[in-house]
C-alpha cells in the first residue's frame, strides 16, 4: 500500500467522520486486534520475565519476543516507506525522563509480578470473566489518573525531573548510537529469528506464532494511522500507538465526566476488551473468576497500584513503553522495559520463589 493511497481513503473517511470520532475508531480498530491475538496467543510481558528469571527460554518468551520484533518489523517498514514518521510520535515529541525510566520500569515490573499480569494482560483477563483481574484493572487505573493529574501528579513530576533527556525532546537510539537507515528493521529481524528459533525449540504452533505477531502487527497499525490522521487533520492528532496507563485513565474519566471528548486512547481500551472477549467466547474461555483468599487480593491491588503510578513515570506500560515505545526506538522506553525485567525478576525472586522455599 502506497502513502498516497492512504492518504487518498483517510480523505474519504473523513468525509464521514468527523476527526474525534474517526480516532476513536482507529483505536477500537487497533485494540480488538490487539485484544483478540493478547488473548489467542497469552502473550505477557509478566510471564516472560519470571520464565527468563528462573533460567528458562520458554514459550512465554519466544511469544514475546515475537510479539516485540513484529512491532519492529512493521513500525520500521513502514517508516522506511513514508507511512510513519517516529519524531512525529507523541512520546518522542517530549522532553523524556531517565530517572521516570528506571524508578517507574522498577515498580511496574515489582507490580506487574504482585498482580500476576501487566496492565494490558489485566484488560485480556478481565474480558474472559477473571474478576481478579477487573478489580487490579479499576485500581491501575484510579492510580494512573491520580499519578496524571491527582494528588501523585507532583511526586510522579518531583522523580521524574531528577534527570531528563535535554533539548526538549526524547532521544532517538536511531540516531543516538547512529545505526544506518535499515538498522533498525535488520535489528528487528534479528529478534524474529530468536523468537522462531525459541518457537521451534519449544514446539509452539503455528497459530499462536501468527496470533502473536498479530499482536505486534496492532502496534504498528496504531502508529501508521494515527500519523496519517495527523497529516490530514484540521486539529492537532497525537501520533500513539497501543499503551494502557493514559489511556486507561483517559476511559476511566469518560465514565465520570459529563461532557466527554473522543480521541484514538478513548477507542483502545473498549476495542481491546470486546477483541479479547470474542476471542474467549469463540474458544469457550469464558469463565468467572474469584480471589482465592484475602492475601492474594492484598498482593493483587498493591501491584495494581505500583503499575498504575509506575507506568505514567516510567512514560508508558508494558505495552506502551516495552513495545510501542521500543518500536520506535525511543531511549527511555528502552531503559524503561529494562527495568520492568529487572524489578520483575528480583520481586519473583524474593517474593514468588523465596516462599516456595520458605519451610511450611
Amino acid at each position: 500500500m502506497s502513502k498516497r493511497t492512504v492518504v487518498m481513503d483517510l480523505a474519504l473517511l473523513l468525509e464521514h467522520f468527523p476527526e474525534p470520532y474517526l480516532a476513536a475508531l482507529f483505536g477500537l480498530l487497533v485494540g480488538a486486534v490487539f485484544g483478540f491475538s493478547a488473548e489467542r496467543s497469552s502473550f505477557c510481558l509478566r510471564a516472560a520475565t519470571v520464565e527468563f528469571a528462573r533460567g528458562s527460554l520458554g514459550p512465554r518468551v519466544a511469544v514475546w519476543l515475537l510479539t516485540f520484533s513484529t512491532a519492529v518489523i512493521w513500525v520500521q517498514g513502514a517508516r522506511l516507506l513514508g507511512l510513519f514518521r517516529a519524531e512525529d510520535a507523541r512520546m518522542m515529541a517530549v522532553t523524556g525522563s531517565w530517572s521516570g525510566a528506571v524508578i517507574g520500569g522498577l515498580m511496574f515490573g515489582a507490580g506487574m509480578v504482585l498482580a500476576r499480569g501487566c496492565s494490558g494482560r489485566l484488560l485480556v483477563l478481565a474480558a474472559t470473566g477473571n474478576l481478579r483481574s477487573v478489580v487490579s484493572g479499576l485500581i491501575f487505573a484510579v492510580v494512573a489518573q491520580m499519578a496524571l493529574h491527582g494528588w501523585l501528579a507532583p511526586l510522579r513530576q518531583e522523580l521524574a525531573g531528577l534527570w531528563t533527556t535535554a533539548g526538549g525532546r526524547n532521544v532517538s537510539l536511531l540516531t543516538a548510537l547512529p545505526l544506518p537507515e535499515s538498522g533498525a528493521i535488520l535489528i528487528g529481524f534479528g529478534f524474529a529469528a530468536a523468537a522462531l528459533w525459541l518457537a521451534r525449540a519449544n514446539r509452539i504452533g503455528v497459530r499462536v506464532l501468527v496470533f502473536a505477531s498479530g499482536a505486534g502487527f496492532a502496534v504498528a497499525l496504531g502508529w501508521v494511522l494515527t500519523f496519517s490522521l495527523s497529516q490530514q487533520a484540521f486539529e492537532p492528532v497525537s501520533v500513539t500507538s497501543a499503551t494502557f496507563s493514559g489511556p486507561s485513565a483517559s476511559t476511566l474519566m469518560f465514565f465520570l465526566t459529563e461532557k466527554p471528548g473522543l480521541d484514538f486512547d478513548i477507542g483502545l481500551v473498549p476495542g481491546v476488551f470486546a477483541g479479547a472477549f470474542l476471542s474467549a467466547a469463540l474458544k469457550r474461555r469464558l469463565k468467572f473468576q474469584g480471589f482465592e483468599g484475602e492475601g492474594q487480593m492484598r498482593r493483587s491491588m498493591l501491584g495494581a497500584a505500583l503499575m498504575g503510578f509506575g507506568a505514567m513515570l516510567a512514560g508508558g506500560c508494558a505495552i506502551g513503553a516495552g513495545v510501542s515505545g521500543g518500536s520506535i526506538f525511543v531511549a527511555t522506553a528502552w531503559l524503561a522495559l529494562l527495568c520492568m525485567w529487572i524489578g520483575a525478576a528480583i520481586t519473583d525472586l524474593l517474593v514468588d520463589q523465596a516462599g516456595k522455599r520458605a519451610p511450611a
